[in-house]
């Protein structure tokens, strides 16, 4: 049952009273904005590296993006759970039981040790993995140096996203915000420093870029774990415990691990498909690099405003107020899909603001080559824009869906829509023989239908009776 509307819900005319309201603009863009900042700052990160790798050469910008696909799905099993944790904080700071914030992240960092061994299948596993691909020889083999050495920061990233709930699930995003800027400027410096051999260090290329990801994530754990230890954060959300408290734990698994399935089939599926457009020719994977990269520029920064709407879905649900979690949610679509079609417009009327400058370090032999693979990547930034606006939608109610925990609809759609992108990905690269246009025009058909499936699963509103935390809180 819904709590009476409170008296500033009735303030202001228009859009006044949209910014001004309970769940309104001015609460949703307090949580969203860090969030969103925090987003970008790895989003210029990660384009200044393929920058960077584009200018050592071609073949590593391509097979450093195809690795780090790779990696990213071994991971997201584990990265699931342990960022779950969000959920649980917020609906714990929602119900008024915050020194149960700091053992259920701590659980998230017993994930992370618990995934340590998948991350050696993978090192070991590498070579079988990207035979499978068949891509060029060359281009294989920087695939795998740069995803082994990309495999010893996993777990670095795990802790990394237990640890940071614990502030960004209270509202508290600006932490994470700072920190995140932080870190990714260190890795910046790094990628220059190792991958072209500057101020005394050797010139590593690819694998420079992974030791500076390597290195920025596990310093990044550190300073959480330290922070975890101050006498504020032990009073005030009891980080001082832990210890393994089992009930937690395996509720932290029995809500999480389906939302950790899900990123895994998603995230599987995108990367079959990086893969086998990659059997089209080193150009094809170039430009399919080169697009996805810039892409990630409208990607991350929708993500983020996501996590606030999934923030606020659970602090509101923790008060009983599905109402309020539901008000979240559209405020937070409505300025993700504004930020989306800005960047869908900036796509279309200037792609070379984005893609000029990974072409700046160029040489006279390769300008006619990087001319073929600048226009392919151009008109492949006319899909990018086509679904920019079904990401908003689908990312935003799938978040929106986490935060209350309706994980298991979520995972088996993901099963899934997985499925679908990878077998229809193979059909049309081996099968029927389909250029690159038409593989993305898969991948395009793939979002519209996500966003389809999940604005109705979000509208049937099951979501609004759930609960991850048994709540002490009352109605």
């Amino acid at each position: 049952m819904h709590a009476p509307v409170a008296p500033q819900d009735l303030h202001g005319v228009g859009w006044q009273r949209w910014w001004r309201r309970p769940a309104g603009g001015r609460d949703v863009f307090r949580v969203a904005a860090p969030l969103v900042v925090s987003t970008m700052s790895w989003t210029a990160l990660n384009f200044i590296d393929r920058v960077f790798l584009k200018w050592h050469s071609g073949e590593a910008m391509s097979a450093a993006f195809g690795a780090s696909a790779m990696w990213f799905a071994f991971l997201c099993l584990p990265l699931g759970i342990c960022a779950y944790v969000n959920t649980f904080v917020a609906q714990y700071f929602g119900d008024g039981q915050p020194r149960r914030i700091g053992p259920a992240a701590w659980q998230g960092v017993y994930v992370a040790i618990a995934g340590v061994p998948l991350l050696v299948v993978a090192y070991v596993a590498a070579p079988q993995l990207f035979a499978w691909a068949r891509h060029p020889p060359e281009i294989m083999d920087l695939e795998i140096r740069y995803f082994r050495v990309l495999c010893f920061g996993g777990a670095g990233l795990w802790v990394c996203a237990a640890l940071c709930c614990v502030y960004s699930g209270c509202g508290r995003t600006a932490v994470n915000m700072w920190i995140d800027a932080a870190f990714a400027g260190v890795n910046a410096a790094l990628d220059y420093a190792w991958i072209f051999g500057k101020w005394g260090f050797p010139a590593w290329g690819i694998e420079g870029a992974a030791w500076a990801t390597v290195v920025s994530l596990w310093l990044k754990a550190a300073f959480y774990v330290g922070m975890m230890m101050l006498p504020r954060s032990r009073r005030v959300f009891a980080t001082g415990q832990f210890g393994l408290d089992r009930q937690l734990f395996k509720r932290l698994l029995r809500f999480g691990g389906p939302s950790g399935a899900q990123m895994l089939l998603e995230v599987a599926g995108f990367t079959a498909f990086v893969m086998l457009t990659g059997r089209l020719g080193p150009r094809a994977a170039e430009a399919t690099a080169l697009a996805f990269s810039v892409n990630m520029l409208a990607f991350m920064p929708i993500w983020g405003f996501a996590m606030g709407a999934c923030i606020l879905v659970g602090q509101h649900l923790g008060e009983n107020r599905d109402d309020l979690a539901d008000r979240s949610t559209h405020t937070a679509l409505a300025m993700a899909c504004t930020y989306g079609a800005i960047m869908a417009v900036l796509y279309l009327t200037v792609p070379g603001l984005f893609l000029k400058p990974f072409f700046n370090g160029e040489s006279a032999a390769s300008a006619a080559a990087n001319s073929e693979i600048y226009g392919t990547a151009s008109r492949l930034l006319w899909f990018v824009a086509a679904y920019t606006l079904l990401d908003a939608f689908q990312i935003t109610y799938v978040h929106a869906l986490k935060g209350a925990g309706d994980t298991r609809y979520i995972m088996y759609t993901s099963l899934t829509m997985a499925a679908f992108l990878a077998i229809s990905t193979w059909l049309a690269v081996t099968v029927f023989h389909a250029n690159l246009y038409a593989c993305w025009f898969l991948i395009s058909a793939w979002l519209a239908m996500l966003a389809v499936v999940y604005r109705r699963r979000y509208r049937a509103g099951y979501w609004r009776q759930m609960r991850v935390i048994d709540t002490v809180h009352q109605a």
